[in-house]
């Protein structure tokens, strides 16, 4: 039976890792959401920012499964949803295929308030990619998004 070398070094995947750490946790920063809030020009509690973002480009999206995307526990999830919910920027309802599942979903009023948080955004990301030539951004854009499918792949598998 003929070995196949492995090119890939570990020390680059501790790099790799340590740089998707980097990413991780400067995502995280509750600084990066209070900057975002203010530059955006809205009004809203720092610890339903994730949240509303989450839901406005990824729901209608169970409650479990948002409490799972920023960690943190489902009753503690509920409750930011349920001000999101009296604040009129989001709304619950059942999922259409198993009632039993709580959905967050954005409203109009929440659109509008993630709308002025994209439009920061693009011009943060404007402002760091404006030396990058075009082709290296869609190539960071084309491999982040290989490798997340692959990870979430692998990750299936895993835990499946």
């Amino acid at each position: 039976m003929k070995k196949v070398q492995n090119t890939h070094k570990i020390a680059n995947f501790e790099e790799l890792h340590d740089a998707l750490l980097a990413i991780v946790g400067a995502f995280n920063r509750p600084q990066r959401d209070e900057v975002m809030i203010k530059e955006s020009g809205i009004h809203l509690d720092r610890a339903l920012f994730p949240l509303l973002v989450l839901i406005s480009r990824f729901g209608p999206m169970g409650v479990g499964e948002l409490a799972d995307r920023v960690g943190r526990d489902y009753t503690t999830v509920s409750r930011q949803v349920a001000k999101l919910e009296k604040t009129g920027l989001a709304r619950r309802q059942k999922n259409v295929k198993d009632k039993r599942i709580n959905e967050a979903a954005i409203t109009a009023e929440g659109k509008k308030m993630t709308d002025k948080i994209d439009e920061t955004r693009a011009q943060i990301y404007g402002s760091i990619f404006r030396n990058w030539p075009n082709d290296e951004s869609s190539e960071l854009e084309r491999l982040l998004k290989k490798f997340i499918a692959d990870f979430t792949t692998l990750e299936g598998k895993k835990t499946g």
